[in-house]
């Protein structure tokens, strides 16, 4: 059991670390380098964690037998830097749940593999490497800041009403904790996780034991 729920923490806090590691790149590339000078921008994982976010909510999630959901430490970005702030936002802000997809989508191609196929632990390993990347992807696509899924409404909101958006954010994280509390979120996310990782070819049967 305590070795499950090692596997899964280290195994969000890469994925973590990937979702925070592309945010500061396509930031960097569209002219903030705010990420890169404050040691951001990189793949360390320590450099991401946060103590809630990253510790204590994944391992109360994993305690309660659940896939472990969290968040780190946001990496610092100056969207005045950007070369259109208003544009790049979009670009920013999804490029951390893309990240965590593409890194699904690659390791559902090794679970392909004739030499993967014949070990069940490996299977289940990186089914739960799958899973994980998804629920990442998925869960920072909802619009509460602040979530990513809020940097891209509000790169498509007008500037009045993106500012009035905005104000939600202070509450984002009480809101969030209170949907997962309540069951909201995982009504929605895990179905939509369960697919996507049955259409990758994940095996998530090991959920269901």
């Amino acid at each position: 059991m305590i070795i499950i729920i090692i596997i899964q923490l280290i195994i969000l806090l890469i994925a973590i670390t990937v979702h925070e590691y592309a945010h500061g790149w396509v930031a960097y590339k569209l002219g903030d380098p705010t990420a890169k000078y404050s040691g951001r921008l990189s793949i360390n994982p320590l450099a991401h964690i946060d103590p809630i976010g990253t510790v204590l909510l994944p391992l109360t999630m994993v305690m309660l037998r659940l896939p472990p959901i969290g968040w780190a430490k946001p990496v610092p970005i100056n969207f005045l830097s950007l070369k259109n702030p208003k544009k790049d936002m979009l670009w920013v802000g999804i490029a951390g749940p893309c990240a965590n997809f593409l890194t699904a989508f690659f390791i559902a191609l090794i679970i392909k593999l004739p030499a993967i196929r014949g070990s069940s632990l490996l299977i289940q390993l990186l089914s739960l490497g799958v899973l994980i990347n998804l629920i990442l992807g998925v869960f920072n696509l909802i619009p509460i800041p602040p979530l990513d899924g809020s940097r891209m409404v509000s790169s498509l909101l007008p500037w009045k009403y993106a500012h009035i958006y905005s104000r939600i954010e202070p509450y984002g994280f009480v809101i969030i904790i209170a949907l997962l509390w309540l069951g909201v979120l995982r009504a929605i996310i895990f179905p939509l996780v369960i697919k996507l990782g049955m259409f990758l070819g994940a095996d998530f049967s090991f959920l269901f034991r």
